[in-house]
């Protein structure tokens, strides 16, 4: 029989990952509810604040060893509400709403592929291949609809010019979400190893670019991110065919 103190710690959670989890989940749900009093750009910032929060607890829950089925679990519900909800909820509100059922099914269909998109990575957390991604992942659909929110609000774009743009632009985030195009994961990426000198220099400068013109920079960074996944997918198809004939 075990101690009844081995049960007590096993019951637990671990606290520092599921922190920033919460702290994600928290931004996730502040984005919604500063869209729903108007605060559209606040919203946007929370968005991105969230992904900044969920790309860190699973980061420091490597590093301290304190991956647990629970925070996977914890983590994914946190992504439902931060990049499947809160976005095409802030959308809607921002640009949907006059639109009828057209704005709500389009609202809809990215909630619906970021449930989908997260039951299916759950689903293949043991046997997917760690180096890909198959569809593009949540956070980066979010960061593409609060990117485009963030950029009409600063230069005060006209949303009935842009509005079915918005629209079509929405599907096309929840539909990649649940497409079979294979994404960059950068899991192998070494934060701890050593890298050239010029590196560091290239990631001052992105940074610096990023920080000059957040809402524009990040907007296309991650558009550009979502339009690589067809290229990768294509050029690999494209390889194994080649492979076959040879």
């Amino acid at each position: 029989m075990l101690p009844k103190n081995h049960l007590t710690r096993g019951r637990g959670i671990y606290l520092l990952p599921n922190l920033f989890t919460t702290g994600a989940l928290f931004s996730g749900f502040y984005a919604i509810t500063s869209a729903m009093g108007g605060r559209y750009e606040t919203a946007v910032v929370a968005i991105f604040v969230a992904m900044i929060l969920d790309g860190l607890d699973g980061r420091v829950a490597r590093l301290t060893n304190t991956q647990s089925d629970f925070g996977a679990q914890y983590d994914s519900l946190s992504d439902m509400v931060s990049f499947g909800a809160a976005p095409a909820l802030v959308m809607y509100l921002w640009a949907f709403s006059s639109l009828g059922k057209v704005g709500l099914f389009a609202a809809f269909v990215h909630t619906a592929g970021g449930a989908l998109r997260l039951a299916r990575f759950n689903t293949q957390l043991a046997t997917g291949d760690k180096n890909y991604f198959q569809g593009l992942p949540s956070p980066a659909a979010a960061a593409i609809l609060a990117g485009f929110i963030w950029i009409s609000l600063e230069y005060n774009y006209d949303m009935e010019l842009f509005k079915y743009f918005a629209l079509g632009l929405t599907v096309t985030t929840g539909l990649l979400m649940v497409s079979n195009f294979r994404y960059y994961s950068f899991k192998k990426v070494d934060l701890k190893g050593k890298v050239p000198f010029i590196a560091a220099i290239a990631v001052m400068l992105a940074i610096a670019f990023v920080m000059a013109q957040p809402q524009t920079m990040l907007f296309l960074l991650f558009l550009g991110y979502a339009i690589s996944g067809p290229v990768i997918t294509l050029i690999m198809r494209k390889r194994r065919l080649q492979g076959r004939k040879s």
